[in-house]
């Protein structure tokens, strides 16, 4: 296998460093990758949907296999341009096409899909600018607090909880009045809101069978507490402990299969990774979202928990040999926390100089470049201190000892991670 991933995040470090392991770092491209990245493959200088110039990239480092880590790519339809291509359409990529790929890109959309296949959900209602007053009405139904979604990809940040009404319908007028996401919220979903307790299951499909990735729980807000704006995520754990055996066979009797089944029935053209955003109420799962693509800050918990070859699924699901069931995952815990750029996730100064006093393989890098030889700032989220434990404690202590070895001017960090868990563990 000759890779090219797609991103420049610490979730595509963290594919990196699994598959060079796998298939050696000569095998392995990344478009743009970042400072991190450079050691377990080669960074190419590609925008992540400028088309032309990964095929062009592709072609000539001879790639067979192209796998896009974030959900721009997939959303303007990078599949769609290298099987449309004739030089381009020997190479597996591993995503599904744009129209599938409004699972993640259009939440009108997703509830649609699930709405077919009955599969849980939050009742809801879609908006636009020549409805909006539908939308303060349909708030007025609700109890608080209200919850609002642009239709379309705001980079982790389109989905708004407000506890008042009239705030509510303010919001809702930001977004498609005002155009507060730009194309993004021309559609709002509004929600019940669901009360429970969140985590993410992973699969891997090939468009007819699936096999399941460690589960993880992530933390999007920048405060402590979970208060604060949205971010790209803060930290996760891995796995989580309050999803038992009887919560698993819920998800995929009622969640999984279902989804895996309907993206046939509806003859969606879909493989690759399946995110789903899952909500547990009174013990019962159900779909808050659907990434087409692994998560971030997930993946660099679940990609290390893996006990298995990456690189070896990833072949299964390209030769459409996957079968029903769960990765292989390792004992015990493993944790990621952000270190950020303060100011994240508003604005904020790059360019600030790191340095490293520790050189773990599991010190993923997001927002890093090499500057004048120098490692230096380029994101809000600069690093991801991955870490391992047999117990939750012992993995979160790792991570932060691990953080504090990371140096930069005005170094933020979340430290009540995996907080929230440990009632579970006890």
């Amino acid at each position: 296998m000759r890779i090219l991933i797609v991103g420049s995040g610490a979730r595509e470090h963290a594919i990196a460093w699994k598959l060079s392991g796998e298939i050696g770092k000569e095998n392995i491209f990344i478009a743009p990758g970042n400072g991190g990245t450079l050691t377990c493959g080669t960074n190419v200088n590609g925008d992540i949907t400028d088309f032309e110039a990964l095929k062009k990239i592709a072609l000539a480092n001879d790639i067979d296999t192209l796998l896009p880590g974030s959900e721009d790519a997939i959303a303007q339809g990078v599949r769609d341009y290298f099987e449309a291509d004739s030089a381009s359409k020997h190479i597996y990529v591993l995503s599904p096409d744009k129209y599938a790929g409004q699972l993640e890109s259009s939440k009108s959309f997703a509830k649609e899909f699930m709405a077919k296949e009955n599969i849980p959900t939050a009742a809801y209602k879609a908006f636009t600018h020549e409805t909006v007053n539908d939308g303060y009405v349909f708030l007025d139904s609700l109890n608080p607090p209200y919850v609002l979604k642009a239709d379309g990809l705001a980079a982790g940040k389109g989905v708004l909880i407000i506890d008042n009404v009239e705030e509510a319908k303010a919001a809702l007028k930001d977004m498609l009045v005002d155009r507060k996401f730009g194309d993004a919220s021309d559609t709002v979903v509004i929600e019940e809101f669901l009360d429970g307790i969140e985590f993410s299951v992973f699969a891997l499909t090939d468009g007819k069978n699936y096999t399941l990735l460690p589960e993880a729980k992530d933390y999007k807000r920048v405060g402590e507490g979970d208060i604060g704006l949205n971010t790209g995520g803060m930290g996760a754990v891995s796995p989580v402990p309050f999803y038992d055996e009887n919560l698993k066979q819920k998800t995929i009797e009622r969640i999984v299969i279902p989804t895996v089944k309907g993206l046939h029935n509806q003859d969606l053209n879909f493989r690759g990774f399946i995110f789903f955003g899952l909500i547990a109420v009174n013990g019962n799962p159900y779909v808050i979202e659907y990434n087409v693509r692994l998560g971030d800050p997930e993946t660099e918990v679940l990609i290390p928990m893996l006990d298995e070859s990456f690189s070896e699924l990833i072949l299964a699901a390209k030769n459409e040999k996957l079968t029903n069931g769960t990765a292989r995952i390792k004992s015990g815990y493993c944790t990621t926390v952000f270190a950020v750029s303060g100011g994240y996730p508003e604005s904020y100064k790059k360019g600030k100089v790191i340095t490293l006093n520790d050189n773990s393989e599991t010190l993923f890098h997001a927002g890093t470049k090499m500057e004048n030889d120098m490692l230096c700032t380029s994101g809000g989220r600069v690093m991801a201190a991955t870490c391992f434990g047999d117990t939750l404690q012992n993995a979160l202590q790792a991570s932060y000892e691990k953080l504090s070895y990371i140096e930069f001017e005005n170094k933020q960090y979340r430290t009540d991670i995996g907080n929230d868990l440990k009632v579970y563990t006890t």
